[in-house]
């Protein structure tokens, strides 16, 4: 059994427990994105979070309008106190233009209003993707455990395992064997707290709302690891903990589009080498871009091996392919487009939820004489 501790505390499902946690002085950010009512209506979800009652959920809804006025209605008829921002609102992009946050948008801004506003009503935040479908009520508690404990920074990890083979390949193929080429190269204290985490991609994480208000994030892809650079600066090892979450099984994407992995993994890598260079790690890409591919094959070999010991799905050559594909994200990270502290704007949580709750046009108007 797996008790093992690393440069952050490490908190090991060891007996299914669910922890005591200061849910009654927290807020959860659940970040949801689709175009139809069926793909962002997860009642698994929403029911756990009536079952674990924290003091808000934010919803940051990324959606076509008549499919967010839909969600609104949904989403009153569980028990829970939920705040829908619908992102997507003409009059919500008006107000950050107004304070000179304009610019691309995605998951990293959607989840950036949320914890804005999470933020302004509880201690402390957790934040969770609502596509698992193995979504389990102790996620809540179990991400903030450590917050009760005294910790600033809390993530989750766990194992993807689904149809009998291995998930989880942006972090597999690209981002864990990346990290374990940069510690080959250099023995710098963040690089070593990159490499205590377990899943770096995960969007399971909490925080104290003192440090939601610190952090700086990505506009789309890359705000998870990205997120553990502005961690390190403002909790480091001693106040960063993780969470084992089990098995999770949730969406999968392809690797090619906009929203493919290949696309994901010049933004992840992006994120990845901002925070590198923010904490004064100087990259050779060259040098780094072959440690890496030496690192994926090893990898490949290591989970190879591991299939094979579980009765797993395998095809070595395919993930060999892919690792080639994703080394196109290890370049330098270029102008920094990341998203302000939220205290560092002049923009408050309650102009957000304002714009955000605008009426929604879902028919069109009726012609007049």
């Amino acid at each position: 059994m797996d008790y093992i501790q690393d440069q952050v505390t490490t908190l090991h499902d060891l007996a299914d427990a669910t922890p005591d946690a200061p849910v009654s002085e927290s807020a959860v950010v659940v970040p949801i994105a689709g175009d139809r009512i069926e793909s962002v209506t997860p009642e698994h979800v929403f029911t756990a979070l009536s079952a674990v009652d924290p003091v808000e959920v934010v919803v940051p809804l990324r959606a076509p309008g008549d499919v967010a006025e839909r969600f609104r209605k949904w989403v009153r008829s569980f028990d829970l106190s939920a705040t829908v921002l619908w992102c997507d609102a003409d009059a919500l992009e008006a107000t950050l233009v107004e304070h000179g946050i304009d610019g691309d948008h995605g998951k990293g801004r959607d989840v950036w209003l949320g914890l804005g506003v999470a933020a302004s009503r509880a201690e402390y935040v957790a934040v969770h993707d609502a596509d698992a479908t193995t979504y389990s009520r102790n996620h809540v508690p179990r991400l903030l455990a450590p917050l009760g404990m005294g910790y600033s920074f809390a993530k989750g990890y766990y194992a993807r395992v689904e149809d009998g083979r291995l998930y989880g390949r942006l972090t597999r193929l690209f981002v864990a064997p990346l990290i374990r080429a940069l510690e080959t190269r250099h023995h710098h204290p963040f690089v070593r707290y990159l490499a205590a985490f377990r899943y770096p991609l995960a969007g399971e994480f909490a925080l104290t709302a003192d440090l939601a208000r610190r952090v700086r994030l990505q506009r789309r892809w890359g705000l998870e690891i990205g997120l553990l650079g502005e961690a390190f600066g403002a909790a480091g090892s001693r106040h960063s903990a993780q969470v084992d979450l089990g098995f999770h099984r949730h969406d999968h994407h392809p690797v090619t589009g906009d929203r493919g992995l290949s696309t994901m993994a010049l933004e992840v890598g992006t994120a990845l080498f901002r925070a590198v260079d923010d904490h004064g790690v100087d990259v050779d890409y060259a040098a780094l871009s072959t440690a890496y591919r030496e690192a994926a094959d090893r990898l490949v070999e290591q989970y190879a091996a591991d299939a094979a010991f579980n009765g797993l799905a395998y095809d070595p050559d395919a993930e060999r392919e892919q690792s080639r594909t994703y080394a196109d994200g290890i370049r330098p990270p270029g102008p920094d487009a990341r998203l302000p502290t939220w205290a560092d704007t002049t923009l408050s949580p309650s102009a957000v939820v304002d714009a955000a709750a605008g009426a929604i046009r879902t028919d069109p108007e009726p012609e007049t004489d």
